[in-house]
């Protein structure tokens, strides 16, 4: 069985350790822990691993966030998984910090990452991880606050949490969706 996992996030230095790059981060994660290297290929920088008998494909979008839903498709489309198979790891401010929740549908909630998926995919229906970074901004400067680094405090907290967000990405893969949720889910 194959696998299409991708992390949501903007490329370049200056996005590094955002709260919009969550997803980027716990890819990053299940790389280092399954010992594979990113490579930058057609729309994205891709890594692969086999856990328990299963072809997981890892992929960041190199096409900025709100163009996230091209990579997905191509991807999705050249390896032949199926909407099913794919989980999308995402920023959420809706999710108090360090919060993470499972589903397998839903709407975009704002989020321009999915929103472009909703739309390159014709569909709400597809997993998704969401990663919750905390909503500590004033109105209307959520951009600001999505595209600021992680406090001091919020660091320190970020390895727990992202092998927590490590675990339910491979549970995904191995137990699927509906088990991951009920045995992981705030």
């Amino acid at each position: 069985m194959k696998y299409l996992i991708a992390g949501l996030g903007n490329i370049g230095a200056e996005y590094e350790l955002t709260r919009h790059n969550a997803g980027f981060l716990v890819l990053d994660q299940l790389a280092d822990k399954h010992n594979t290297d990113f490579t930058t290929q057609r729309l994205a920088d891709k890594a692969d691993f086999r856990h328990k008998s299963r072809s997981i494909h890892l992929i960041k979008p190199t096409t900025y966030m709100n163009m996230s839903g091209k990579a997905v498709l191509y991807w999705m489309t050249a390896l032949k998984i199926p909407m099913a198979n794919v989980l999308i790891v995402v920023d959420d401010v809706a999710l108090p910090f360090g919060s993470l929740r499972m589903r397998g549908k839903g709407s975009a909630a704002g989020h321009n990452g999915l929103k472009n998926i909703e739309t390159e995919l014709g569909s709400q229906d597809y997993p998704r991880l969401r990663i919750g970074v905390g909503d500590g901004f004033p109105k209307g400067r959520q951009v600001e606050y999505v595209l600021s680094r992680f406090s001091p405090e919020e660091f320190e907290s970020l390895p727990a949490i992202m092998n927590k967000a490590v675990d339910m990405t491979l549970s995904f893969c191995t137990l699927g969706l509906e088990r991951t949720m009920s045995q992981y889910n705030d």
